[in-house]
């Protein structure tokens, strides 16, 4: 039995062969120019074709295999079809059919995330790289973000994070310092309640001394102290009373001494009722101005010259 390397050379088999390509249409050239097309559906046609092309390449530009001028030359195919498809894109919405540039994916970079790269190697706008061509030399850079320079913080951006936690006005808030702090004030309350009891009752003994008219004698070293407390206990009220009478004192003085610098005029000042007067002296003149003659003014003048009248 032949093989079928045999079976396909035979000439059975190639007669059949080149019947069915006569009877097969000349295959359809792509128009070298979208604006040539007229119908809406050839040039879908055309677009889904482009796609199919594009979609061929960028599946064999994977491959890291084939070589730095394979991968170049097809990244550069490839960013011709795009072009292409671009042009049929813009043909489709001129002929009314629907808008595909609107949901068009965006260029990524080795991690996915989309970059916005509209010239990067030189070779017109949108130039775009895929698969494989990313990481070729010179290509790999373009991905690449600069480091980011670490600013130096100005003193408006400190204060922008300062609140009223960091002067300590809400630790109150958490109930925190309010546990702690507690024992701490249960205790310097005791301390000064026993305190002030201790000073009362040397105060009532002291006071029960003076009016029995007790006196410690320097034999008795429990009198003598007891005394000496009283009289410290005493003497507390009386130390009081003398710092109260020095401020006053103090205060007397320099309200004194802030009269004595107040200004003094030397000059005589009209009171309230001789204003009132000149007041109305002015408005009686500027009346008889506006309803009397320039003579009768003056033979009024005359007459109260003569009269001895001073207003």
């Amino acid at each position: 039995m032949a093989r079928n390397e045999e079976k396909a050379q035979s000439m059975l088999n190639r007669f059949i062969a080149m019947k069915q390509e006569e009877k097969r249409k000349p295959k359809e050239r792509r128009p070298y120019l979208a604006s040539e097309c007229r119908d809406l559906a050839e040039a879908d046609r055309w677009r889904s074709e482009i796609l199919r092309e594009i979609g061929a390449k960028v599946a064999e530009i994977q491959n890291e295999g084939l070589g730095e001028h394979r991968l170049r030359d097809l990244n550069d195919e490839i960013n011709k079809l795009l072009r292409e498809r671009a042009h049929w894109e813009r043909r489709i919405v001129e002929l009314g059919g629907p808008n595909y540039a609107r949901g068009a994916p965006r260029m990524t970079d080795l991690e996915g995330n989309i970059v916005d790269v509209p010239n990067p190697s030189g070779r017109g706008p949108g130039y775009r790289y895929f698969g494989a061509a990313k990481k070729l030399p010179g290509v790999r850079e373009l991905f690449e973000k600069p480091p980011e320079a670490k600013r130096r913080r100005t003193r408006y951006d400190i204060y922008k994070r300062i609140d009223a936690s960091y002067y300590g006005y809400r630790d109150d808030e958490d109930g925190v310092l309010e546990r702690l702090e507690a024992p701490a004030e249960a205790e310097m309350r005791e301390k000064a309640v026993a305190e002030w009891r201790r000073l009362e009752s040397i105060r009532r003994e002291a006071m029960k001394a003076v009016k029995s008219g007790e006196v410690a004698t320097a034999g008795a070293p429990e009198a003598a102290a007891a005394a000496a407390a009283a009289t410290e206990v005493l003497f507390e009220g009386e130390e009081d009373v003398v710092d109260e009478e020095r401020r006053l004192e103090r205060e007397r003085e320099e309200r004194e001494q802030s009269k004595e610098s107040d200004f003094v005029a030397h000059v005589p000042l009209p009171d309230e009722k001789e204003i009132e007067r000149m007041i109305v002296e002015k408005k009686k003149e500027e009346l008889l101005s506006r309803y009397t003659s320039d003579v009768l003014q003056e033979e009024q003048k005359e007459a109260m010259a003569m009269l001895n009248v001073r207003r």
